[in-house]
């Protein structure tokens, strides 16, 4: 048993999704393995911290990679097709959520009005840097978000983003300076050097 395990770890994920593909449903679960924390943490950023709704979206994703394993193409490196898909399904809720908030006299229940109590005075420094590093995340819009997100939370490289989001790299390069700019201004009272 111990071996079969070592076999699959072993296995790159673009050969874990062939097997998969055969009806190897130990290749699917090395596959869940390696990719539903990330894809949880993903699916979390950019969809306004609603952790309830990246685990469906994580739910979702899974069970398109079961029912239909051939969607995807062996000559592509799956990292980049599985995060294209995700892209796509945050685009997707996105428009959804643009058509509810236009029927909806402009209430957006997922900006709602923060309380200004629970900001407790003693609260830690590094507390208050993430939680005014995420707000300034969300007020980015999407397409600068999602390069910083894809960059610098789940490490992928500039072509790899740029093949994801069927952008050139050029364009990759160009929003990722500008989120950079964005949220190196906006948090610039956390770093003493800037502030003198």
């Amino acid at each position: 048993m111990r071996l079969i395990r070592t076999q699959y770890k072993s296995m790159t994920d673009e050969e874990l999704m062939i097997a998969m593909s055969k009806g190897d449903k130990r290749a699917f679960d090395e596959i869940y393995g390696r990719y539903a924390s990330p894809l949880l943490g993903y699916f979390t950023r950019m969809l306004w911290r609603d952790h309830e709704k990246a685990e469906d979206f994580v739910h979702d994703i899974f069970a398109k990679i079961i029912r239909k394993p051939q969607l995807f193409d062996p000559s592509r490196k799956f990292k980049t097709w599985l995060y294209s898909v995700a892209n796509n399904m945050c685009k997707n809720e996105y428009k959804k959520q643009e058509v509810r908030k236009n029927t909806s006299n402009g209430l957006d229940n997922h900006y709602g009005l923060s309380d200004a109590a629970a900001n407790v005075v003693g609260e830690v420094q590094d507390v208050q840097f993430r939680e005014k590093f995420e707000a300034s995340l969300e007020a980015l819009d999407a397409k600068h978000s999602e390069v910083f997100s894809l960059r610098h939370m789940e490490g992928l490289a500039i072509k790899e983003i740029a093949e994801i989001l069927a952008i050139s790299e050029g364009t990759v390069k160009s929003r990722l300076f500008y989120a950079t700019r964005y949220l190196a201004e906006s948090l610039k009272d956390f770093n003493p050097v800037i502030n003198r």
